[in-house]
Parts: structure tokens; C-alpha cells; sequence
């Protein structure tokens, strides 16, 4: 039996990992009405920029134009990527409300996207948090390839707990594992969340989730069943990551939230909202529509197409 909670908080990427993973150059005035858009159709947990090095992230290097210029948009928690202490200097002189720091638990992976060992992303990680309590602002931290790696395979559980326990060790109580392609399995997703939770207590556990494997449903419930309550995911389905050789790759935001519907787990949105959102999103940035909600719909446009049907039938009689 598997057990769900009354609520869960959607938190929307697109703007950062989506617009980072496009490999093209998306105007400031474009991310301003997409993250604009996403507020609209109740979004209010929102990954809005990135602090990265513009030399590494170019498409993402007009992340204080966009804070400067992007209106006031209440009850909207804007979330920035920090990748290292620099990073996080940067944030900290903005608006933004949250620093959101990223390593991974892949040894090839590591030096491939960040072009550091585990263990020196550990350290500006924490430089990182220190400057975001000094600041005042919110910190989380995203453990990426924590389950499974394209380039190192299964990641074992071991050196996924001595990272979070240092982390917690750290002061850090905001942590998101991210999957990778999607291959991670339900099984092992759920235990290791289990595991965490159970050892540090305290500890709010998000889950990015991909979804090219197909299996991004069952990840998702094995998370809720293991007491995981935030998800990571992006509208469209944009983004994915370096080692996606897509743009497309992470959950669409349109699928969870109709998902999380159905199931009775109350997020603050509603999938004709979110939907709505998607297909203008789709057009307007010239996006493929790749999610099932996309191009299929909800309950609502089910019925309603099913009924028109009907009285069409009716009709011809």
C-alpha cells in the first residue's frame, strides 16, 4: 500500500536548467515573460537564474538583468543556482530569495560538469552555505547523479550517506537528489530517501526528476511513499542536464501536476492552469510539446472531447 501526503510542493526549473540545456541564446525580455508565465499559472516556487561562470553557462549570463528588471511577483519564492562560493557572492548582492547550491555524487561527473573532485565541491558547497546565512537567504542543496550515472553506473549508497552526512553535519537542511536519465528504479529511489530521512531528522528532501527512461511516474510515487514532499521538475520538460544529449529530458511540470491531481495530493495548481502554460510556452520559445498533459490534455478535455462526440453522433441521427 502505498502511502501518499495531503501536500506537495512543485518547484519549476525551467527558466534555469530548461533555458540552460536549449543551446541557444533566449532573450532577457523572453525569460522575463516565461518566468512571468510560470507565476501566472501558480507556480510559486521558481528557479529563475543561474550564478554559474557566464564563460561556462553563456545562454544564462544575464542572470542580474533578469532579477533587475523581472516585477514584483508575490508569494513567489525565486531561486537562484549557485555553483560555487563565487556564485553565491553574486546571488547574495541580488534579489533572489534562494541560493540553491549543486555537486554530484559521480566521480566522472563531477569533474565533467563542474571540472572538480567530489570533495572540492563539497567545500565551495559549504563556502556557498556560510555566504547565504550571512546574507539571510534561504539555502538548498541539489545532490545530482545520486542513484545512478550515465559515465559512472550505479552510484552506491555509501558514498551518497557520507555526503548528505556531512552536509547535515554542515547545517544543511534543504537537500534535492536528482536522478539521472530517469534510470534510477523505484526500489533503490525509495530506499535511499527512506534512509536519509530516517538519519537525520530535520531534513527536507526534494527529488529532481528526469524522466527519458520512461519511468519518472513510479520514481515520483516511490518518492512520495518514502515521505518526499518537493519535486524538481520543468514545464515542457525542458532541460536535463550535460550528459542529456536533448534539450528535452527533465518531467514536464504539466505531467506532475495532473499527476499529483488524480492522486489527491494537493500542490496549489491546477493541470488546466499548468497546461494552458505549456502549450503557450511550447509556441511561444518554439519548443517540441513532448509532455502527455501537452498534447493530450486532462480529465476535463477528456470528458469535454468524448462529450462533443457524442453529441455529434447524436446529431448525425
Amino acid at each position: 500500500m502505498i502511502t501518499l501526503p495531503a501536500r506537495a510542493v512543485v518547484t519549476e526549473v525551467g527558466p534555469r536548467d530548461g533555458l540552460q540545456s536549449l543551446g541557444r541564446w533566449v532573450p532577457t525580455d523572453e525569460k522575463l515573460w516565461l518566468i512571468q508565465r510560470l507565476a501566472e499559472a501558480g507556480l510559486r516556487e521558481i528557479e529563475a537564474v543561474s550564478f554559474a561562470h557566464p564563460r561556462f553557462i553563456p545562454d544564462l549570463r544575464d542572470a542580474e538583468a533578469v532579477l533587475e528588471r523581472l516585477p514584483p511577483l508575490p508569494g513567489v519564492n525565486l531561486r537562484g543556482l549557485v555553483p560555487n562560493a563565487r556564485g553565491a557572492e553574486r546571488a547574495a548582492a541580488t534579489r533572489i530569495e534562494e541560493m540553491v547550491g549543486l555537486i554530484t555524487a559521480s566521480v566522472g561527473y563531477s569533474r565533467l560538469n563542474q571540472n572538480t573532485t567530489i570533495e572540492g565541491a563539497l567545500e565551495q558547497a559549504i563556502l556557498a552555505l556560510r555566504i547565504a546565512e550571512k546574507a539571510g537567504k534561504r539555502f538548498s542543496l541539489g545532490l545530482g547523479m545520486a542513484f545512478w550515472c550515465p559515465l559512472d553506473g550505479l552510484i552506491p549508497e555509501e558514498r551518497v550517506m557520507a555526503i548528505v552526512a556531512r552536509l547535515y553535519e554542515a547545517g544543511l537542511r534543504e537537500l534535492m537528489l536528482a536522478g539521472s536519465l530517469g534510470f534510477e528504479d523505484p526500489p533503490t529511489l525509495r530506499t535511499r530517501f527512506a534512509r536519509i530521512l530516517d538519519r537525520h531528522p530535520g531534513m527536507t528532501l526534494c527529488y529532481h526528476v528526469h524522466d527519458q527512461a520512461g519511468l519518472a511516474s513510479a520514481n515520483v510515487l516511490a518518492a512520495l511513499d518514502a515521505g518526499v514532499t518537493r519535486f524538481e521538475v520543468s514545464i515542457c520538460g525542458l532541460g536535463g542536464g550535460v550528459a542529456t544529449p536533448e534539450a528535452i529530458g527533465n518531467m514536464p511540470t504539466e505531467d506532475l501536476t495532473q499527476m499529483l491531481e488524480l492522486c489527491g495530493v494537493a500542490t496549489g495548481l491546477e493541470s488546466g492552469a499548468v497546461i494552458a502554460a505549456a502549450r503557450e510556452i511550447a509556441a511561444r520559445l518554439a519548443l517540441p510539446l513532448a509532455s502527455r498533459a501537452g498534447l493530450f490534455g486532462n480529465r476535463a478535455e477528456a470528458l469535454a472531447h468524448g462529450q462533443a462526440k457524442i453529441a455529434a453522433k447524436q446529431g448525425e441521427i
